[in-house]
C-alpha cells in the first residue's frame, strides 16, 4: 500500500447537443468542463478514517477497527440495491429516513473506501479531503467528478493501479485499460448516488473530452479541441424528471410536430461532431467557429419548442446576442444552467463585459473551457495556492 499523499482531479460536463433528445434513442454530445473537482489523500496510522468536503460542510471520521469487524460481505453481492444502501446507512451512522444529496455523498466514501481496500490485509487510516470548483445539484456532473477522483485516489492507494506519476511531473494520467477500471468503480459510486444513472458523466470525468451517447453506447471521440466558453447558472431550480415528461407527454400530443423536431436536434449532434473533427484534422478557422454557433442558435430554439425553455433563459441568450454571441441551455433546462461559446479573436474585456452583464442579472458566470482532460494525478507544487489552502483546510 502506497503512503504517500496523493493529489487527484476530475472534470465536470456540460451536454454540448442532444439533451431531451436522447432519452427518445438520439446522439447525445457531452464534453468535459474545465471546473474540475480535486481530492487530496493522505495515509497515516492513526487508526481513523476521515472524510472531508467542505463544500457541503461534512466532516465525519470512523474507528478503522469498527469498520474491519463489519461484515461487509453484502458489498460483494452485484448490484447496488435499496438493501445495500440501508446496511451503508448503518456503518455510516445514520438514520433509516436520510435521503439527502449530503449524506449520500458519505454513503458513496464508504461504499468505494470499503469495496476497494477490503482487499487489504487491514483496512488503511486515512484522510480524504474533497473540494470543487463545480457548484451541486446544477446539472454539471459534480457527484461523477466526485466519485471517479475516489476511484482513482483509493486504486491507487491500494496498488490496484500504478500511479502513473512520475518524479519531477507536475500533471499524469492513466493507461487506458487503469482507466477502465476506475470507471467502473466510479459508476458504482454515482450508483449510490442515484440509483440509476446513464453513465455518461463518470464516463466524461474518466476519460474527459468529448463523447457521444446514444442508447447506451458510449465512445469517445478522438481528441476534440478545447474550446472556451462562459458557463452561466441561472440558480432558477428545476425538476429533471417533470422537464422530461413534458417533452414525453408533448411527443404523445403532436407526434407530427415533436418527433422531427427530435430528428432535428439528432442532425446538429451529428453536425457538431463533423465540425469537432474537421477541427482537430485541420486548423481550426473561423468558418468552424461560424458553424458552431448557427448550431447552438437552432438548438436553442428547438429545445424552447419542446418546453423546456425559461425566461431565465432567453434572458440569458438575449444578453449575449447583444455582443454577438450564441448560447444555449445545457442539460434539462427550465433554468438551470447555459453555455455561450467564445470565439478565439474575442478580446479579455468584451469577455468580461458580457460576464460582469450576466451576474447583474442575478446568475453565477464563469469563463472556462471545454475538451478538459479526464481523471488526472498532479504534484502538489502544479496546484494553485487557493486549491492546495482547500485541500490542506487552512
Amino acid at each position: 500500500m502506497l503512503s504517500e499523499v496523493l493529489l487527484v482531479s476530475a472534470p465536470g460536463k456540460v451536454i454540448l447537443h442532444g439533451e431531451h433528445a436522447v432519452v427518445h434513442g438520439k446522439v447525445a454530445l457531452a464534453v468535459a468542463l474545465n471546473l474540475r473537482t480535486y481530492l487530496r489523500l493522505q495515509p497515516h496510522s492513526s487508526g481513523k478514517v476521515g472524510l472531508n468536503l467542505p463544500n457541503i460542510g461534512i466532516k465525519r471520521a470512523w474507528d478503522v477497527a469498527r469498520l474491519q469487524l463489519l461484515d461487509t460481505n453484502f458489498l460483494e453481492q452485484g448490484d447496488i440495491t435499496p438493501e445495500k444502501v440501508e446496511k451503508l446507512k448503518e456503518v455510516a451512522g445514520f438514520p433509516e429516513d436520510c435521503g439527502n444529496h449530503e449524506h449520500l455523498a458519505v454513503l458513496a466514501f464508504l461504499y468505494l473506501y470499503l469495496s476497494i481496500c477490503r482487499k487489504q490485509s487491514a483496512l488503511p487510516s486515512l484522510d480524504i479531503t474533497v473540494w470543487s470548483e463545480l457548484p451541486t445539484s446544477a446539472g454539471l456532473g459534480s457527484s461523477a467528478a466526485y466519485s471517479t477522483c475516489l476511484a482513482a485516489a483509493l486504486l491507487t492507494l491500494c496498488e490496484e493501479i500504478p500511479n502513473p506519476l512520475k518524479d519531477g511531473e507536475a500533471t499524469s494520467r492513466w493507461t487506458s485499460e487503469d482507466l477502465e477500471l476506475i470507471n467502473k468503480w466510479a459508476f458504482q459510486g454515482e450508483r449510490v448516488i442515484h440509483g440509476n444513472p446513464s453513465g455518461v458523466d463518470n464516463a466524461v470525468s474518466t476519460w474527459g473530452g468529448a463523447l457521444r451517447y446514444q442508447q447506451g453506447k458510449i465512445s469517445s471521440l478522438k481528441r476534440p479541441p478545447v474550446l472556451k466558453i462562459l458557463l452561466t447558472n441561472t440558480k432558477v431550480p428545476r425538476s429533471t424528471k417533470a422537464l422530461v415528461l413534458g417533452v414525453r407527454n408533448r411527443l404523445l400530443k403532436f407526434p407530427e410536430i415533436v418527433a422531427p423536431l427530435l430528428t432535428s436536434i439528432d442532425a446538429i449532434s451529428l453536425e457538431c461532431e463533423r465540425v469537432l473533427r474537421e477541427m482537430v484534422a485541420a486548423t481550426p478557422a473561423p468558418e468552424h467557429y461560424l458553424v458552431l454557433e448557427e448550431l447552438i442558435d437552432m438548438n436553442q430554439h428547438h429545445l424552447n419548442a419542446l418546453g423546456v425553455g425559461h425566461s431565465s433563459l432567453d434572458q440569458l441568450c438575449q444578453v449575449t446576442m447583444a455582443r454577438g454571441l450564441h448560447s444555449k441551455l445545457t442539460g434539462a433546462g427550465g433554468g438551470g444552467c447555459g453555455i455561450t461559446l467564445l470565439r478565439p479573436d474575442l478580446e479579455g474585456p468584451e469577455v468580461e463585459a458580457t460576464k460582469q452583464a450576466l451576474i447583474s442579472c442575478g446568475f453565477d458566470c464563469w469563463e472556462t473551457s471545454i475538451g478538459a482532460p479526464g481523471i488526472s494525478i498532479h504534484s502538489a507544487a502544479s496546484l494553485d495556492a487557493p486549491t492546495r489552502q482547500a485541500l490542506e483546510g487552512l
